[in-house]
């Protein structure tokens, strides 16, 4: 076992100039705060020739890796797993890797590399990204979001760039150099890449955590998704919170929409819909007026959907509303389930709500710098001299699901100096970010994957 040496960067390490730690400087939509150390990771960039093709000569084989990921049309409702699962096939013969195929539903298959420890008796790390990527406006990109564009400033176009095809090369092309520079480690690393996290992981990592093949891996400790970060600093996500899809329902009289009907529908819907909304502008104002609080400490709510009604001049007898609320870790679900039926009760009689999803199992992963996974993992970057901001996730990602099952999660994404993009048109990455990826978890692995034996293991 051996870790790699610090300090140490080739020429490619920074998108292919020799700019070593101070990084390659990135365009902010942000304020540049700064970090610990003394460098700032976010200035201009200096322009360079344009690379739209692939491989073309001078490319870090990295980035030539990661575009020709980013052109598999994995997009939803209809993504090419098939060819994803055979890229990803081909890469682990190319590591020396084993390579797992678990199909949790018909056509959904979760595909896992695994790379031996010395020490089967400890738990695993696990290291997991999804293969799907959400749907395209092809109209309002600037360049095919499925060519992988790279423009003469270095910028790659794609789908999935952020979100987050960038994470999964990254992890192989870690790997691929520390088996190069001939190190091994304790613990075992899986990397999962799962199906349909974009459309709720139902038939993904959610089914996946409850098979005997995941029980088998033995996870320990895991890394998923984040977020990028538009200044200096990097994100970590280390709870999220609950998605509760709500739809109100509201009988009342129907009738000629010419007379005053009394107790109708509508008005007892729009007593719900004030409260709800009113509750929203509390939670922002509270956001707004505590500078220390992110957005995934609050609660969140949207009106999503209203249903209702045959016809311009008929009074319906039913009415719906739909809320995607994303509860924070700290609330009291039970309460807050309460705090829900006293807004239907007090809008009248008739008023209903069901929830279209629930998700009641919020954990908290350890950020304390007495728990071993933590203290290796923000070491990494105390070591590096970089930023380290610990957040609650706003949405909601496959992360949940390890966390529910006892396996702590965390979720991050090596993206600062870099506006976020996921889900928007003309998603895109700087290759020297990318890159950069690829040597933070080149340390971070090392790092994880020798993480002594716990109590719990010895």
């Amino acid at each position: 076992m051996g870790a790699p040496k610090r300090g140490v960067f080739s020429l490619w390490d920074v998108g292919g100039t020799a700019l070593g730690r101070a990084c390659v400087q990135m365009e902010s939509t942000g304020p540049q705060t700064g970090g610990v150390g003394s460098h700032s990771l976010c200035p201009q960039l200096t322009p360079r020739s344009a690379m739209a093709s692939e491989g073309l000569e001078g490319e870090h084989p990295s980035v030539t890796l990661f575009r020709q990921y980013l052109r598999i049309r994995t997009v939803q409702p209809e993504p090419d797993y098939e060819a994803a699962v055979a890229f990803l096939e081909k890469r682990a013969h190319q590591l020396g890797l084993s390579c797992q195929k678990v199909e949790v539903a018909p056509g959904r298959v979760v595909t896992v590399l695994t790379w031996p420890g010395t020490n089967p008796r400890l738990s695993s790390l696990l290291l997991n990204s999804h293969t799907d990527v959400v749907p395209v406006f092809k109209e309002h990109w600037s360049h095919d979001p499925f060519e992988a564009f790279k423009d003469a400033e270095g910028y790659i176009y794609a789908r999935g760039t952020q979100d987050m095809k960038c994470v999964s090369i990254q992890y192989l092309e870690a790997v691929r150099r520390l088996k190069a520079e001939g190190h091994h480690f304790p613990r075992t690393i899986h990397m999962t890449f799962v199906p349909d996290e974009e459309v709720g992981g139902h038939q993904g990592m959610e089914l996946f955590v409850q098979r005997p093949e995941f029980q088998a891996l033995r996870a320990g400790f895991a890394l998923d998704e984040g977020l990028a970060n538009p200044a200096d600093a990097f994100t970590v996500f280390y709870s999220e919170r609950s998605p509760w899809w709500v739809r109100v329902t509201s009988i009342g009289k129907p009738g000629h929409s010419s007379r005053f009907i009394e107790d109708t529908a509508a008005e007892k819907l729009h007593k719900v819909v004030s409260s709800i909304l009113a509750f929203r502008e509390k939670e922002r104002q509270r956001l707004q007026s505590n500078p220390h609080l992110k957005e995934g400490a609050v609660t969140s709510v949207n009106l999503t959907k209203l249903e209702g009604g045959v016809a311009c001049n008929v009074v319906p007898a039913t009415m719906s509303a739909s809320f995607d609320f994303r509860v924070a870790p700290d609330v009291d679900l039970k309460a807050f389930e309460e705090q829900l039926q006293g807004w239907c009760q007090a809008a009248g009689e008739g008023v209903t709500f069901e929830f279209i999803q629930k998700w009641t199992e919020s954990r908290v992963t350890s950020t304390n710098d007495s728990d071993p996974w933590w203290a290796a993992f923000s070491g990494v970057f105390k070591d590096m001299n970089l930023t380290l901001e610990p957040e609650i996730f706003p949405a909601a990602t496959d992360s949940r699901y390890l966390r529910a099952v006892g396996v702590p999660a965390l979720g991050f994404s090596p993206m600062n100096c870099t506006p976020v993009l996921l889900h928007d048109h003309d998603e895109r990455l700087h290759e020297a970010v990318f890159l950069r990826g690829v040597d933070i978890y080149t340390r971070l692995l090392p790092a994880l994957a020798s993480v002594p034996a716990l109590p719990s293991e010895s």
